[in-house]
């Protein structure tokens, strides 16, 4: 499942570098540089997240979080303020925003916050990925291609786990490297295409059709 999050913010350097660490994340983002687009893309485009700055040309931040909340929104908001006081940070929460993160701050700590509230607000997550003849399930750690049990290794396992739980999603090298390997892996460069090569090799013993494809210069993707 792709997220989708709004970024409300009028510093228009700041918004793109958040929309740009987002989209590396693997969300959807739309941005708005003032309080009246805000409120209005997130009333029409119903995004699962919104990250809010406080200071706002038109409407501010907290402004748009009781307007939200008073036609019974609960989309989770993140409000960003240069405010550090107990009594700013009281009345952001009590406008109706559930977390605020105060600026300057750490894109890791923002992405942090993002992906708690997502996960509250999702469903959990099945024990079962299914694709095509291809399933998994992260329980018993079995993965079969339609009758056949196939053995993977537990790296094999991880990139395949990754690659189920973004279907028909390009992920470039970067992103599974992160995400398969840990960010400050420093090990054979090539270690994702010798990975991928052995994944192949097992889910197409049988001459069955290639599920994960190739994206010449980016990275794979799962598809039919």
């Amino acid at each position: 499942m792709t997220y989708h999050i709004l970024v409300v913010e009028d510093e228009v350097k700041l918004a793109q570098f958040i929309e740009l660490e987002l989209k590396y994340e693997g969300y959807q983002v739309t941005v708005a540089n003032d309080g009246l687009t805000g409120l209005t893309s997130a009333r029409e485009s119903k995004p699962d997240l919104i990250i809010l700055d406080w200071m706002l040309p038109g409407i501010s931040g907290p402004e748009i979080c009781r307007r939200l909340r008073t036609t019974g929104d609960k989309v989770p908001i993140i409000l960003l303020t240069a405010k550090d006081e107990v009594s700013d940070r009281v009345a952001g929460l009590d406008a109706g925003a559930d977390d605020y993160v105060v600026k300057p701050f750490s894109v890791e700590e923002l992405l942090a916050r993002v992906r708690a509230h997502l996960r509250r607000e999702s469903p959990e997550e099945p024990d079962t990925l299914q694709f095509s003849d291809l399933s998994l399930n992260r329980s018993t750690r079995e993965i079969y291609r339609g009758n056949r049990l196939i053995e993977l290794t537990a790296k094999e396992f991880d990139l395949l786990e990754y690659l189920l739980i973004h279907p028909r999603q390009v992920l470039t090298r970067d992103q599974i490297l992160e995400r398969v390997w840990g960010y400050d892996f420093m090990g054979d460069s090539n270690i994702i295409e010798v990975y991928v090569r052995y994944l192949r090799l097992k889910l197409e013993a049988n001459s069955e059709k290639r599920l994960v494809q190739t994206i010449r210069g980016v990275g794979y993707v799962l598809r039919e």
